[in-house]
């Protein structure tokens, strides 16, 4: 059995201070190796090294004592198929870094990843304080047709237990939707699921956090559902507008 949360296959990469590339890339092939087809396929996942590989850090090593976002998420968070700067989470902290904030964001997306595993996950990612938790959870969920309640279940879990780790932490669920292909009546539930938790817990909600991406060819890799580069600057607007309220302002 391959051991999936360690420090790297666990996706946890503060974007700032880089790595070796070369050990990067060698450690992504050994867990490759050692994991083989650990996951079953969906269209929302990759090998089993992608994450390790999809996310970078910057050179400036922050203070010990910067305040940290952590996003958690699967394939789209790690920045599937891009290099890892072009990822949204990437961007997020180059914004930031623009403007005088002292954030540091810690990527903790992992490709193929479900709620179920976000929620393994989070007392992991939470072992150092998180002042903003991003979650990107739930179209692996969707796409292998789990049922909605299940993953709603499993989001107000994570949340719960974030708050539990960090009481001070604030909160922003990225909502998603399901292709027509999935029929109707499920689609439905699954939109509605991530408005019920935001409500219910008390989060803040992007009610689709793919807008002006998902369904939109020109914004999406040819696999039509991870976003290409342009997707993901776009993605980064959308998480900015909702992040920016809740951070300290520059000094």
């Amino acid at each position: 059995m391959c051991m999936r949360e360690t420090p790297f296959s666990a996706g946890l990469f503060p974007l700032r201070g880089r790595p070796s590339r070369i050990a990067v890339l060698v450690l992504g092939s050994l867990l490759l190796s050692a994991c083989g087809q650990e996951r079953p396929s969906s269209e929302f996942d990759s090998t089993a090294g992608e994450t390790t590989e999809s996310t970078t850090r910057t050179d400036t090593a922050p203070a010990e004592s910067a305040p940290r976002i952590l996003f958690l998420g699967d394939s789209i968070t790690a920045g599937y198929g891009l290099d890892p700067g072009m990822a949204f989470p990437s961007l997020i902290q180059a914004r930031l870094d623009s403007l005088g904030y002292d954030y540091e964001v810690v990527n903790g997306g992992l490709s193929g990843e479900t709620t179920a595993g976000g929620l393994r996950r989070i007392d992991w990612l939470l072992q150092k304080d998180a002042d903003v938790l991003v979650v990107e959870l739930g179209g692996n969920d969707g796409l292998r047709g789990f049922p909605p309640e299940v993953t709603q279940r499993n989001l107000i879990d994570i949340i719960r237990r974030a708050r539990e780790l960090q009481p001070d932490v604030r909160i922003i669920l990225g909502g998603l939707k399901m292709p027509p292909n999935m029929g109707s009546a499920y689609t439905s539930s699954y939109e509605d699921l991530f408005e019920s938790v935001a409500v219910d817990m008390d989060v803040e909600l992007i009610p689709f956090i793919l807008e002006g991406v998902g369904g939109v060819p020109e914004n999406n890799l040819p696999d039509g559902i991870h976003p290409n580069a342009e997707g993901h600057r776009i993605l980064a607007e959308t998480v900015w507008d909702a992040l920016k309220p809740l951070l300290e302002p520059p000094a």
